[in-house]
């Protein structure tokens, strides 16, 4: 950790891993800022920017979103920012090398302001499945909180049905059936070991946390593993 730049994190896991929640934990207990770029998109395409309309002309097109359009939303929500924080978490960026590479530049160039920490998140497919098919979201574009259904989860909502945050319905996404949760995970770890590759290669230092328990432990060990229990 650097005292005198603003560490950004990038949290490198597969679908349900727990980004998420564990982003929602550091923003509510540390102070922390998390940058979704899933959630982000949504918001653009809601408030027809700019950005969005390329987003949602891509998508219905059955195009991919490109590298550089992701990008490009990244560094205009860095660039029009005028909060600092004690740091911020990039969650579902970079997914790709490219994308990676890309915010590398963006790191030299534009955002020298800033710090970064890479942590992966440790987890077996078998238990990502299992946790997709009993994950539900918050339909609020504004909170998207999530939650879950499996029996014991401490993720579990307080009234069945709706958000504790917002009140808002929750619902499941289309692609938490099990067929596209393991096309998504084939996806998923070539694009991880292409980044993993990359910030090897840069020489950057990647924290690695075990999520397979309940997410206040995950938080635990992932404050000891960064060092912030030596702050």
């Amino acid at each position: 950790m650097n005292k005198g730049k603003m560490d950004v994190f990038v949290f490198i896991g597969p679908p349900g891993s727990g980004k998420g929640s564990l982003s929602g934990l550091c923003t509510r207990q540390l102070g922390w800022k998390q940058l979704s770029t899933g959630n982000l998109c949504r918001k653009h395409i809601a408030q027809q920017t700019k950005i969005g309309k390329e987003i949602d002309f891509a998508i219905k097109s059955g195009k991919l979103v490109s590298d550089g359009l992701i990008t490009q939303m990244v560094a205009d929500w860095f660039t029009n920012g005028n909060e600092r924080y004690d740091a911020i978490i990039l969650d579902g960026y970079p997914r790709t090398r490219v994308q990676a590479q890309s915010f590398n530049d963006l790191l030299h160039k534009q955002l020298n302001y800033l710090n970064l920490h890479v942590v992966r998140f440790s987890l077996s497919d078998e238990s990502i499945i299992a946790r997709l098919c009993g994950r539900y979201i918050c339909q609020n574009k504004d909170c998207q909180a999530v939650y879950s259904l499996l029996k014991g989860s401490s993720l579990a909502p307080a009234v069945r049905g709706l958000c504790d945050l917002c009140d808002a319905a929750i619902g499941r996404r289309k692609d938490d059936e099990e067929e596209a949760v393991r096309e998504r995970l084939n996806v998923y770890h070539r694009h991880e070991r292409e980044l993993l590759s990359f910030y090897q290669e840069l020489g950057v230092n990647v924290y690695e946390v075990k999520v397979d328990k309940a997410l206040n432990d995950v938080f635990e060990d992932f404050k000891e593993v960064v060092g912030l229990d030596k702050e």
